[in-house]
């Protein structure tokens, strides 16, 4: 009969999911989570089966528990320039901000599951947009506003927080109007 399992597996996806959301895929060694997660080693494995595997947990944790969630509450914001505004300054944010952006540009060319999830959040954010704009997905409106969110909040990682809220305020202003 095995040992029990000497850590929490879903506190791990959390920590994990932070550790990728600092330091990128590349960045993070299977060392890195082994001491960030207080896991040895061979419960990492037996448990994600790789590194890989523990990432792919990581941000469908992301995607479940703070993505997703702030893209459905954009379809009861006041408006568009609400829900811009809230959009730019929550979306990929949580404990593991920035985690679903470093995936799309990191791991998303060459990981078709990487892709998939990514493709999944992009497209939540789309119909969540195209809904208070009452636009149909796909349209240039919502396309460009999505990616005006997913731009401004690059910026943001890259900057730091809020650099693009001037940004931000001045569109949903334009919006409003």
């Amino acid at each position: 009969m095995g040992r029990p399992r000497a850590f929490d597996e879903a506190e791990a996806v959390r920590a994990a999911a932070a550790l990728f959301a600092e330091r990128g895929y590349d960045g993070t060694s299977v060392d890195d989570l082994v001491q960030g997660l207080g896991v040895h080693r061979g419960s990492l494995y037996k448990v994600f089966g790789s590194k890989r595997g523990l990432y792919l947990a990581a941000l469908r944790h992301h995607l479940d528990d703070e993505v997703l969630p702030t893209v459905a509450a954009l379809t009861v914001t006041s408006g568009p320039a609400e829900a811009l505004a809230q959009a730019a300054a929550g979306f990929d944010g949580g404990t593991s901000g920035g985690l679903l952006l470093s995936a799309a540009v990191g791991q998303a060319a060459t990981d078709p599951d990487v892709a998939a999830l990514v493709a999944e959040a992009l497209g939540a954010l789309e119909r969540a947009l195209a809904t208070v704009l009452r636009e149909p997905v796909g349209s240039p409106l919502v396309e460009a506003l999505g990616a005006s969110v997913l731009g401004l909040r690059l910026r943001d990682r890259a900057f730091g927080p809020e650099t693009s809220a001037p940004a931000v305020l001045a569109l949903a202003a334009r919006l409003a109007g």
